[in-house]
């Protein structure tokens, strides 16, 4: 998971063979519509909830959750509360 001041990113990695696995941002146009002022954290959950729809359609349950040095607050945690909802176990 990486976040910058406007956008949000994750990925599922195998970390075997270091291939992507399913990935979502804001940058994406079903994610992007929704973007707008004040609806940052929402969006952030939204994008948890894409990328555990695209890892459990490939199979994938369980992943580690990696927040790459961010605190687990605000966008974070909405991406993370997102995967869970959407049935993604960490």
């Amino acid at each position: 998971m990486f976040r910058t001041t406007k956008h949000i990113y994750a990925q599922i990695i195998d970390d075997t063979a270091g291939h992507t696995l399913a990935s979502a941002s804001t940058m994406q146009k079903a994610i992007n519509k929704h973007l707008g002022k004040g609806k940052r954290i929402a969006v952030a959950n939204l994008v948890g909830k894409s990328i555990a729809e695209r890892a459990i359609k490939k199979g994938i349950q369980k992943v580690i959750f990696d927040r790459n040095g961010f605190l687990y607050h605000g966008r974070v945690k909405a991406v993370s509360d997102g995967a869970r909802k959407a049935g993604l176990d960490f």
